[in-house]
C-alpha cells in the first residue's frame, strides 16, 4: 500500500484525524499543541492523531494528500479541516464545533 493509500484508509476509517508533530501528551511544536488544545476544548474524546515525525513518508505525503504545505492538518468525517490557523478560526467562530457534532 502507498503512502497515499495508507492516508486515506486513516482519514476514512476514523471520524477525527490530526496529523501532527508529536503526541496529544507530547506536541513537537506549537501548532500541533494549539490544533490539540482546541479538539480538547471542544470535548473530542476518540482524536485519532499521526504522529508525522515518526514517518517521513507521512509527513510528506500528507502535504500532497491535501495540497496543503503545512503541519498540523485536521480532517473530520474524511473532509480536509485546515492547519492550525483554520481551526482556531472556526473555533473561535463555532464552526467547528457544530462540525463535530454533526
Amino acid at each position: 500500500m502507498n503512502v497515499q493509500e495508507r492516508i486515506k484508509e486513516q482519514v476514512s476509517a476514523h471520524p477525527i484525524v490530526l496529523y501532527m508533530k508529536g503526541t496529544p501528551q507530547f506536541p513537537q511544536c506549537g501548532f500541533s499543541a494549539n490544533a490539540v488544545q482546541i479538539l480538547q476544548a471542544c470535548g473530542v474524546k476518540d482524536l485519532y492523531t499521526v504522529n508525522v515525525l515518526e514517518d517521513p513518508d507521512i509527513r510528506e505525503g500528507i502535504k500532497q494528500f491535501a495540497n496543503w504545505p503545512t503541519i498540523p492538518q485536521l480532517y473530520i468525517k474524511g473532509q480536509f479541516i485546515g492547519g492550525s490557523d483554520i481551526v482556531r478560526e472556526m473555533y473561535d467562530s463555532g464552526e467547528l464545533q457544530k462540525l463535530l457534532v454533526e
